[in-house]
């Protein structure tokens, strides 16, 4: 059984960061340890940081109220980064990061032209029709007169499966690349992001693990290293975390709420979530969020991709092939809602 780690709620068998924070290695006369009270800006920040997790542990359990997943005990993470994953941040983004910066060039001008002219795109009614939206495939081909004071309007999500398999055939890289370009992309452009992962089953006491990498409500410099934080874990409760995601979304003063999915097979955790039940639960999930205005997709690079495809429907489903086309279809995707 894997231990909780010390991001998680409740107990640790680490040392605390006040401890550690707290105590100075020199000696003091007759060879006691001196000690030093923490910068007291260091304990407010801490004490936000502790704050906001739990705030985020509690939302979690809410999404559970009244569905097949009663019952489960999450936890939601928000690792910090330390040097190494800076260090891989770094190395991973210089590949991509020339081609965000072309993909953002692209897209300002639709932002700008967005913000002057006085109809919003990508509704379901209106007084003006947009063929060219037609190819999103979301039923908002129309456009309508827009007040004064609203603003374009779109607010992402991208969830990222971190089941076990991810390890394998390079899916891992592809999938920090992607939460890197997706993440320069939405910072650079303002769109507000979620950018989560999750896994099931690490323990007994920690059925359902949430990583909160990147959340729109409480913004903060770390977020692009924490990223790295992404491997592969132990199996995947899909349902539950696109719920949690979904929740989440629904809280952004958004017109257009995009979730994007990335993962390499379908969903199965324990003791009984596979198989059709695990499917339908995906479905029910989909189809009770799309009703309350959120748009799915599915990028799926494993090989369950058929599969992927039945359960989220090809109209939201993305066939990646070339993981290394991962990055720029997920943000090109993403410009189609702008």
């Amino acid at each position: 059984m894997l231990r909780k780690s010390a991001n998680s709620e409740g107990q640790s068998n680490k040392v605390s960061e006040e401890t550690q924070n707290t105590r100075n290695s020199d000696l003091g006369e007759y060879g006691n340890p001196n000690y030093h009270q923490m910068n007291s800006c260091d304990q407010e920040d801490k004490r936000k940081k502790q704050e906001f997790r739990k705030q985020l542990n509690q939302d979690a359990r809410k999404t559970l109220v009244g569905t097949i997943h009663q019952g489960i005990k999450p936890i939601v993470h928000r690792p910090e980064a330390i040097l190494q994953q800076r260090e891989e941040y770094y190395r991973l983004s210089s590949e991509i990061m020339p081609v965000i910066r072309e993909l953002v060039r692209k897209a300002k001008p639709l932002l700008e032209h967005e913000v002057a002219v006085d109809f919003a795109r990508h509704h379901v009614y209106g007084s003006r029709f947009h063929a060219e939206s037609i190819a999103s495939k979301d039923f908002r081909y129309f456009a309508k007169k827009r007040p004064p004071e609203e603003a374009p309007s779109l607010a992402v999500a991208l969830r990222i499966d971190e089941s076990a398999s991810m390890s394998a055939f390079g899916r891992l890289d592809a999938a920090k690349g992607a939460a890197i370009a997706v993440y320069e992309f939405c910072e650079q452009c303002d769109i507000p992001l979620l950018i989560y992962g999750d896994t099931a089953d690490r323990s007994k006491m920690e059925q359902m693990s949430v990583y909160a990498y990147s959340d729109f409500s409480k913004k903060e410099a770390d977020d692009r290293f924490r990223l790295m934080h992404i491997q592969g874990r132990s199996n995947n409760r899909d349902g539950l975390a696109l719920r949690i995601l979904s929740e989440k979304l629904l809280t952004a003063p958004k017109q257009t709420k995009l979730l994007i999915s990335i993962s390499d097979g379908q969903p199965k955790a324990t003791p009984d979530y596979t198989g059709s039940f695990a499917v339908e639960d995906v479905q029910n999930t989909i189809k009770e969020y799309s009703r309350k205005g959120i748009t799915f997709i599915a990028a799926a690079i494993g090989q369950d991709k058929d599969i992927i495809s039945q359960i989220y429907g090809k109209d939201r489903f993305l066939d990646i092939t070339n993981l290394n086309h991962l990055p720029t279809q997920l943000v090109n995707m993403i410009t189609r809602y702008l």
